[in-house]
């Protein structure tokens, strides 16, 4: 099962020192996104408002207070990023976490890079940064990435290429938000593995994905043999030919991604692609109601 290791640093300090890394390798220029209107202020902690568009759900209490007591001893080493409101206060973009930890440690002001942008560009800034920092647990990547398809209308190749992942991370993590919400729940309090969320995406229900998922947390499944369960399963529904057999890892070519992408939207990513080493496979697409078929019928007829 995933578990979390405790760095003997202390997350607080730790998280202080990584920042002090990426600031050796990238120099202290913030990302190239929005246009800089000021670099290294110093706000006032009370003109400074969360940011309304954050895409983690949740913050580690126990993380801020240690970053807090990290940062009365050596200050805030990397500025956080903001844009100026109408109303003359300042919103975060990025770095709410030691916002929140400067107000702990008593601290009247803190470093900030000033930003100009609209609200779908602070969206976007605020989501790429969080997962390009990857503190975030699997399911708010997954919801991070369905905000940029929806609210700031971008594909999966352009989030790929926003975010510096491959588009088939983009696809898998989209398909996390197929399962079931317990087990979406047991996915971000670590009780499951991005693994095991995989090997239950090949369920064909549903109701098989609850039943096996359970059984996993209570015999501590490792992930090889959570898919071997599964494969059980499938198997007893659906035995593919040996030439239809094929690997998890076996990465497919973008073209397939593409596929997944323009079909899987008409049925909320509800899509799966097998194909061997030959070439030969299948495409699997599970759908709740007619209106979802109908949906993608008369797309098809507008494009021919």
């Amino acid at each position: 099962m995933a578990k979390v290791q405790r760095n003997a640093l202390g997350r607080g300090l730790s998280a202080l020192l990584q920042d002090a890394e990426e600031i050796q390798h990238r120099s202290t220029t913030p990302p190239e996104t929005g246009k800089l209107l000021s670099a290294g202020t110093q706000l006032s902690l009370a003109l400074i408002e969360p940011n309304p568009y954050q895409p983690r759900v949740t913050f580690d209490e126990e993380a801020i207070e240690e970053l807090s007591e990290s940062i009365k001893i050596l200050g805030i080493i990397q500025p956080i990023t903001v844009r100026k409101t109408e109303n003359g206060k300042f919103q975060i973009i990025s770095g709410e976490r030691r916002f929140r930890a400067a107000k702990k440690a008593g601290l009247t002001t803190i470093p900030a890079y000033v930003r100009e942008a609209d609200d779908a560009g602070m969206l976007e800034m605020a989501i790429v940064e969080n997962i390009q920092r990857e503190n975030l647990d699997a399911i708010e990547t997954a919801l991070s990435f369905q905000r940029l398809i929806d609210e700031c209308s971008l594909t999966q190749e352009q989030m790929a290429d926003r975010v510096g992942k491959k588009r088939a991370t983009v696809t898998n993590y989209l398909r996390l938000l197929n399962l079931p919400v317990e087990i979406q729940k047991a996915l971000k309090i670590g009780k499951l593995s991005v693994g095991h969320a995989k090997a239950l995406l090949s369920l064909p229900s549903e109701e098989s994905q609850l039943d096996l998922c359970g059984k996993c947390i209570e015999n501590d499944w490792s992930v090889r043999k959570l898919e071997e369960m599964a494969r059980k399963v499938t198997d007893s529904n659906d035995t593919p030919s040996d030439a239809e057999q094929v690997s998890e890892e076996r990465p497919l070519p973008d073209e397939y991604y593409k596929v997944l992408e323009i079909v899987g939207k008409y049925f909320h990513n509800n899509i799966s692609l097998k194909r061997s080493a030959n070439g030969s496979g299948k495409i699997t697409i599970r759908f709740k109601n007619d209106d979802e078929i109908a949906r993608f019928l008369r797309a098809l007829n507008k494009e021919n």
